[in-house]
C-alpha cells in the first residue's frame, strides 16, 4: 500500500514503487515488445474475429554481465505489454504515454482503462528506437475523484 497515491493500490506487480509512484500518477514499464507477423480479422458479427499473430522481438545485452536487455526498434509499428496488472478500480483511468517516451520519438494512444492493461500499439519514428526492458513507457492519472474502489 503506497501513501504517495491513491492510484497505487489498484496497481499490481510494479517493478520499483518509489521511482514508479508519485502523488501525480503511477508510471508503468515494458514487458514485452512484439512484431505483428500475420494480420488478425474483424468483422462485422464477430464470428470471424481472429487474433494476429504476435512475435516477441528479442531483447540484446549491451554487456555480458547486464540484467535487462534492449529492444533495438527500426521505425514503424510495434505491439507492448506492460508488467503491471489493474485490480479494484472504481472508476476508468487515463492511460498516456510518457513524455521521455514522446520526446524520443516513441508513441502510443492514450485511452481509458478500468479493469485490464490491454497490449497496446506503439508507434517509433524512422530513426528508431532503443528501449530497455522495464522502461517506463506510460503514465497512468486519475480522471478525477477516487479511482479505488471502496
Amino acid at each position: 500500500m503506497s501513501d504517495d497515491h491513491p492510484l497505487a493500490d489498484a496497481v499490481d506487480n510494479l517493478v520499483y514503487e518509489p521511482v514508479q509512484v508519485d502523488e501525480n500518477g503511477i508510471e508503468l514499464t515494458v514487458s514485452a515488445v512484439y512484431e505483428v507477423a500475420a494480420p488478425g480479422r474483424l468483422d462485422f458479427g464477430g464470428d470471424e474475429l481472429a487474433d494476429a499473430d504476435l512475435e516477441p522481438v528479442p531483447t540484446e545485452l549491451e554487456a555480458p554481465d547486464d540484467e535487462y536487455g534492449w529492444w533495438h526498434l527500426a521505425g514503424g509499428q510495434y505491439v507492448i505489454q506492460h508488467n503491471e496488472f489493474l485490480t479494484d478500480l472504481a472508476e476508468p483511468v487515463q492511460l498516456q504515454p510518457r513524455n521521455e517516451l514522446l520526446a524520443r520519438g516513441g508513441s502510443h494512444p492514450s485511452m481509458q482503462v478500468r479493469d485490464h492493461l490491454p497490449l497496446i500499439p506503439l508507434t517509433v519514428a524512422d530513426g528508431g528506437l532503443r528501449l530497455k526492458e522495464n522502461a517506463r513507457v506510460s503514465r497512468l492519472v486519475p480522471l478525477g475523484g477516487s479511482a479505488r474502489r471502496e
